[in-house]
């Protein structure tokens, strides 16, 4: 192999315009010609490619070394920029090549599993044992550098306005925050655990108490729950928390934060201030705490348009507290038939609904439910839905929760199936006004909706004790384009009511104290009022670039078994190792 030795990189290959000067570039090679006379290297590096020209006029020894070349090979070259014979519009760079006096071979490639291009058909589980590879095409990389742009920006904003960035421990105190924590075995400590933070959040809670009243972290936080498109188990949260502020005051710094990330990532304006829907509103007119709302099909509560209606479907639903409710699918009817209908109610009946009623409008008006309903009360349905000649309606009775789960999601298919969503869009909401207590149906009990650390809103303090269903906390989320990018809340900070939000969840005195004592303490010696969030950075670039799974913005990602392909984790330790933490692996049966 060749060395670098008298060489520097003066340009990087995407940067080569200008003609007249020489330069030395770096990179891969990502295809040779050889035209017998003539040889072109595509040389590639993380800006772009350069071509690279070797003719005749070349040192006879640097022509043979270039027709050694294949691709992936590592170069170094140097030589003067020329105007290109034959242009190329497409590139930067088409317009000139190097004509290349010294070639340097710095490393070989053995044939790649999987040819590295722009657009490959090769299956995602190849590409993920060989990540090194995959990482060199160019879509991946102009990802994770706009990735790269968007915590740069990120950081920029908030130190721009006063927020100190502070690294909290990423080996701490297991507490309930929601998911699974990744636990780590203490050998000084046998029998104990450290985890992996599932969030910063008591860390910086703490900084409040301690005076550091604006802090930022790029956090790496870990979750020990399935996964999705939307969700690895490592992942990377923009944490932020503010004292002497209300919640207001937080949602405009954000607003400000994401109108700044907009428009110097994507030139994008963003109109603010930002939408807001309380929790109740979004649940009634979308079906979702997490709402697209680029595109119509909106929920619309027609119980009284039927409360009359002979239909013991409906009718039922009524007289049980619950309801009837529709979406109207705009232009559903030609795409709809009753084939495509009958799926639709194979999803609803998959969510929890009995199933689903529809009004089919082609020529005329075709009801499933006609010998119950007269043309007067089909046309008081339609008219309360304003369809149209081409809708289609779909009606689901049943519990609140269970009708509104079910429409909310069927009005997300219908939408995707008559490709009604606008690309390029980017809708923002905030959630606010959130339950505080969820119900567990299981347990037959309230549970927390957010961390034990939530405010609740001042006018719901006096149903705590007697009415869980009324109150509302002082939390909120912000949405974009359908999905959760952040949550955010106000926290408590007496340590009486502390106290007391711990004993209604059900936590008696010895387990408040062994998992929160430390964070009450704190609260007797002085806690400013503080608020924060958590912006999913992973789930915001996702967005951005376009994709729509975390695992084409992450370098080194996980599959759905949460293992990483490439380095075959997670796999076994030792023996020797595991007597040293005390721990021996028992081994399940299937």
């Amino acid at each position: 192999m060749d060395n670098m030795k008298g060489l520097k990189r003066t340009h990087y290959c995407g940067e080569v315009t200008e003609p007249s000067q020489e330069v030395v570039v770096c990179g891969f090679v990502e295809r040779v010609r050889d035209k017998g006379g003539v040889i072109f290297i595509v040389l590639r590096d993380r800006t772009g490619v350069v071509q690279l020209t070797f003719s005749d006029r070349s040192d006879p020894a640097v022509f043979e070394k270039a027709a050694s070349v294949k691709s992936e090979y590592v170069l170094m070259a140097k030589g003067m920029v020329q105007p290109r014979e034959s242009v190329n519009e497409k590139l930067k760079t088409g317009y000139v090549e190097v004509f290349v006096d010294d070639l340097r071979v710095l490393s070989k490639a053995q044939t790649t599993p999987f040819e590295i291009t722009n657009e490959t058909k090769v299956n995602e589980e190849l590409r993920l044992k060989y990540r090194y590879l995959d990482l060199r095409r160019a879509p991946l990389q102009q990802k994770l550098i706009m990735r790269h742009e968007i915590a740069k920006v990120t950081r920029e904003y908030f130190y721009e306005n006063g927020f100190l960035e502070i690294e909290t421990p990423m080996m701490m105190k297991s507490t309930p925050e929601g998911a699974r924590d990744y636990l780590i075995p203490s050998r000084i400590h046998p029998g104990k655990f450290y985890a992996l933070p599932q969030s910063p959040q008591i860390y910086k809670q703490l900084l409040m108490v301690a005076g550091y009243d604006r802090y930022i972290q790029l956090a790496r936080c870990f979750r020990d729950e399935d996964l999705r498109a939307d969700r690895q188990p490592e992942f990377t949260q923009i944490d932020l928390e503010m004292s002497f502020v209300d919640s207001e005051d937080i949602q405009e710094l954000v607003e400000g934060y994401i109108a700044r990330l907009f428009k110097k990532i994507l030139d994008v304006d963003i109109q603010l201030p930002l939408q807001r829907l309380t929790f109740s509103d979004a649940m009634a007119r979308y079906g979702s705490d997490k709402p697209d709302t680029r595109y119509g099909f909106e929920i619309q509560d027609i119980s009284e348009t039927v409360r009359d209606i002979d239909f013991v479907v409906f009718r039922s639903a009524i007289e049980s507290g619950g309801s009837v409710r529709a979406i109207n699918v705009k232009n559903g009817s030609a795409v709809y038939t009753r084939k495509e209908i009958d799926k639709l109610v194979e999803h609803a009946k998959g969510i929890g609904a009995k199933g689903l009623a529809y009004i089919r409008w082609v020529d005329e008006p075709n009801c499933s439910f006609k010998k119950f309903v007269n043309d007067t009360e089909l046309e008081s349905i339609l008219g309360a839905v304003n369809a149209e000649p081409g809708d289609l309606v779909l009606i689901c009775a049943d519990r609140d929760k269970t009708v509104l789960s079910t429409l909310g999601a069927i009005r997300q298919i219908c939408a995707k199936r008559l490709g009604v969503i606008p690309e390029g869009q980017f809708n923002f909401v905030w959630i606010t006004e959130m339950p505080f207590f969820e119900y567990d149906e299981e347990n037959e009990a309230w549970v927390a909706a957010h961390h034990p650390f939530t405010m609740p809103m001042e006018e719901c303090m006096e149903y705590l004790d007697t009415d869980p269903a009324k109150v509302r906390a002082k939390a909120w989320d912000l949405v974009l384009n359908g999905t959760e990018l952040s949550s955010g809340s106000m926290r408590i900070t007496d340590y009486e009511l502390q106290q007391h939000m711990f004993e209604t969840l059900g936590m008696t005195d010895e387990e408040i104290e062994a998992k929160f004592g430390f964070l009450v303490e704190a609260y007797k010696y002085g806690a400013p009022p503080h608020g924060g969030m958590g912006i999913g950075l992973d789930r915001i670039t996702m967005i951005m670039t376009g994709c729509d799974n975390l695992r084409d913005i992450t370098a080194f990602p996980k599959v759905q078994n949460a293992s990483e392909l490439m380095s075959e984790c997670p796999s076994p330790v030792d023996k020797e190792n595991l007597d040293v933490l005390g721990i021996s692996v028992i081994e399940q049966e299937d």
